[in-house]
């Protein structure tokens, strides 16, 4: 499929496609908020790293979230909000290739020893099952709106799924053999995927592949 450029973006769209995007978008920043909260919480309580770095990565799906609630609730989301939008979305997921390189290279250093946290399982397999929902959503709607901010906030709701499967097979790992660094390992990973995704956001292409 072709990409369009942010200049050809809609100048008008259908009510009922606006109300569908501010919905998941509203959808998105309850379960965000929960959450993060909860991973964050569970995360210091048992001192887990990888709990820190999946509700990082929760905070930062939280403030993309909102930037596209602006972009969609705004009474003029012309061409220039969109550009604006499109900016700070791909600059969130920058922001959160950074945090999750930190992350990966700060936790093998780590001498803290992480306890067992039912709760952030709970949360890490929901998670699981949650954000890849989400992210088809806004991938259909990025192609049906043209919002390359949608995209990027597409693919930050994807690799927050996938962090979800990392974060719990690093505690599995942990857990039963001991193998400490498969979970940064595995999310040094996704630093492409999360890089190519921010600078297509950039450049203003609305349609994930």
């Amino acid at each position: 499929m072709h990409n369009a450029p942010m200049s050809a973006l809609p100048k008008t769209l259908p009510p009922e496609i606006v109300q569908r995007v501010i919905r998941i978008q509203v959808l998105t920043l309850v379960w965000m908020t929960v959450e993060a909260g909860v991973s964050l919480g569970a995360a210091w309580a048992a001192r887990s790293p990888a709990l820190l770095g999946f509700g990082g990565d929760s905070a930062v799906e939280l403030l993309s979230a909102a930037v596209v609630l602006w972009r969609f609730y705004s009474p003029s989301p012309g061409e220039r909000s969109e550009q604006r939008a499109a900016r700070l979305a791909g600059g969130l997921l920058f922001a959160l290739a950074a945090f999750v390189a930190l992350a990966s290279i700060l936790t093998p250093l780590g001498h803290v020893e992480a306890r067992s946290s039912p709760i952030g399982i709970v949360v890490l397999v929901l998670a699981a099952g949650v954000m890849p929902w989400l992210a088809k959503q806004k991938r259909q709607l990025s192609a049906a709106t043209s919002s390359a901010a949608l995209r990027a906030d597409a693919a930050e709701s994807a690799v927050c799924g996938c962090l979800a499967l990392i974060a719990l097979a690093g505690l599995a790992f942990n857990a039963i053999w001991g193998v400490r660094w498969a979970d940064p390992v595995a999310a040094l990973l996704l630093l492409p995927l999360i890089v190519r995704e921010g600078w297509e956001a950039m450049k203003g292409k609305p349609c994930c592949g």
